[in-house]
């Protein structure tokens, strides 16, 4: 069994203010890669406490990365108000500057749950990430504040019974990418991944090792 990470609580300066975060980094050793993971919609008790959160950082630093979550403006300690998915941006974009700066020459991924994955997906349309893991993405809903896709290697979770996204919206607007991103279908499982959230830290991690 892996050794748990080793976890700091950290306050970012981010563009309304502060922004509560935490870094969690490899046990032994050095990170060999960053990534910042975005957490659900802040209005929906949306928190980087979530456990699909908790999951996806645990898949990246299992795999040598140093894994960032934040509260978006408005959440926890961070302060604001919440912008529509404007603002979180720019916190988003906020918490990987900072990221960068402490490890100017790793490579980098983002990543993000529900709300989270357009956050991520956003930014990584104004960046450069290596790679991009988005869970049940609501992307339809937000097609026209998103052009284009990503050159990265980018993975797309989606349950079968998600309640909240339906999957015949993520597949109609994956349809319309030209390559588009890779997409694994969980069956049997909802929007907050429940009794599978070891499946979906498994499918991650494989994400990763199959794409650095």
């Amino acid at each position: 069994m892996s050794k748990p990470p080793k976890s700091e609580s950290l306050t970012l300066a981010g563009p309304a203010g502060r922004l509560e975060a935490i870094l969690e980094t490899p046990q032994d050793g050095e990170p060999s890669a960053l990534v910042v993971l975005c957490h659900p919609h802040p209005l929906y008790y949306g928190t980087m406490r979530n456990k699909v959160m908790h999951t996806l950082s645990r898949a990246f630093v299992g795999e040598g990365f140093a894994a960032l979550r934040f509260n978006f403006r408005g959440v926890g300690k961070s302060t604001g108000l919440h912008d529509n998915g404007h603002g979180e941006t720019d916190d988003a974009l906020a918490a990987l500057q900072w990221l960068r700066r402490r490890w100017p020459t790793l490579p980098w991924w983002l990543g993000g749950f529900s709300f989270g994955a357009m956050i991520a997906l956003k930014c990584a349309l104004q960046e450069a990430p290596q790679g991009l893991v988005t869970i049940a993405p609501p992307f339809a809903k937000y097609a026209g504040e998103l052009a284009g896709q990503p050159a990265c290697p980018w993975l797309v979770v989606q349950g079968d019974r998600d309640e909240l996204v339906a999957i015949d919206s993520v597949v109609s607007w994956m349809d319309a990418l030209e390559p588009g991103p890779e997409l694994l279908v969980m069956e049997d499982t909802d929007h907050f991944f429940h009794s599978k959230l070891v499946l979906l830290r498994e499918a991650v991690a494989d994400f990763i090792r199959d794409t650095r």
